[in-house]
């Protein structure tokens, strides 16, 4: 071989690793991209479904039959849903589980919930340590009686609560509207007075 063809030679061998060499170099770069944005988007996600799961479960339980008198916190971690507060006996106490399992993205059930003599003892501690475990209670109840009855879940009520008594804001269709949603409030249990002074009708 010749010294011009031994050139030559070697020419196309560099300039093949180079290729080759670049090449790898593309490839490599493109998987950090990948997999970078990928562990970004799972923090981000279990984030988001933790806050859909709780938001699912409370959804499930408005309106149940079975849950009726009982008082029921929901929070999720990576999927595990705790239930807190009380049930009104043990049939509410598994009706409560097993309505979270049936949740999509549930891993499991974490029930904490009291029942039977307990209910009463919890609720006598509340009113002892303070109104604002109740108020809260109150304010949710009302909201979950509005939501769940036929005639007012499409109504727009803010609903907050003061020492047992309720406040009611927001425009309802006519007064016979207010007049019901009132009614649904006088019915929870601790509701001292149902104030509706900012609860007006759009029509006479």
């Amino acid at each position: 071989m010749d010294t011009s063809s031994r050139y030559a030679l070697v020419r196309r061998t560099l300039l093949t690793v180079g290729v080759a060499t670049a090449f790898g170099f593309s490839v490599a770069v493109g998987a950090a991209d990948d997999s970078a944005p990928t562990a970004h988007s799972d923090s981000v996600g279990a984030a988001v479904s933790d806050t859909a799961i709780t938001a699912k479960v409370k959804a499930t339980f408005v309106g149940k039959d079975a849950l009726h008198g009982s008082h029921i916190k929901v929070t999720t971690t990576n999927g595990v849903v705790t239930l807190t507060g009380s049930a009104l006996n043990g049939d509410a106490k598994s009706s409560a589980e097993d309505l979270a399992h049936s949740v999509d993205g549930v891993k499991s059930v974490d029930d904490e919930l009291v029942t039977g003599a307990e209910h009463g003892t919890v609720h006598r501690a509340a009113a002892k340590t303070g109104r604002v475990g109740s108020d809260s209670w109150i304010t949710t109840k009302v909201k979950s009686e509005i939501l769940s009855d036929s005639l007012s879940k499409g109504f727009d009520v803010h609903v907050k609560t003061l020492h047992g008594v309720v406040m009611l804001r927001g425009k309802l269709p006519n007064e016979d509207a207010v007049a019901h949603v009132k009614d649904l409030a006088e019915k929870v249990e601790g509701v001292k007075s149902v104030n509706t002074a900012e609860l007006t009708a759009t029509a006479g």
